[in-house]
């Protein structure tokens, strides 16, 4: 089972970060969206999340105490695409 999410909590516990998973349900009585949240213990073998990054984390056997995912893939990181972006515009501004 995978879920997508995004990581609310990184770099305060080794190897170890918080990813929150929202899905959406309709209630019962006045048909509303109602957004429910519920927060994960992932490991990160290579403590390579930041927070805010989107995230597909997938089920495995119990690692630690609390630890029942492990991380499957990055989807969107905000870090690396500004440190991407800074780069390209350091290439353009030394060459000029």
């Amino acid at each position: 089972m995978a879920f997508n999410g995004v990581v609310t909590k990184a770099g305060f516990m080794d190897k170890t970060v918080t990813v929150t998973v929202s899905r959406w349900v309709i209630h019962k009585l006045t048909g509303k969206r109602i957004e429910r949240s519920k927060k994960y213990l992932t490991h990160d073998e290579n403590n390579q999340l930041r927070k805010d990054d989107s995230v597909v984390i997938r089920n495995c056997p119990p690692i630690s105490a609390l630890k029942r995912f492990k991380l499957e893939r990055i989807l969107k990181s905000p870090a690396m695409e500004r440190d991407i972006a800074r780069a390209r515009s350091g290439t353009t501004t030394a060459s000029q």
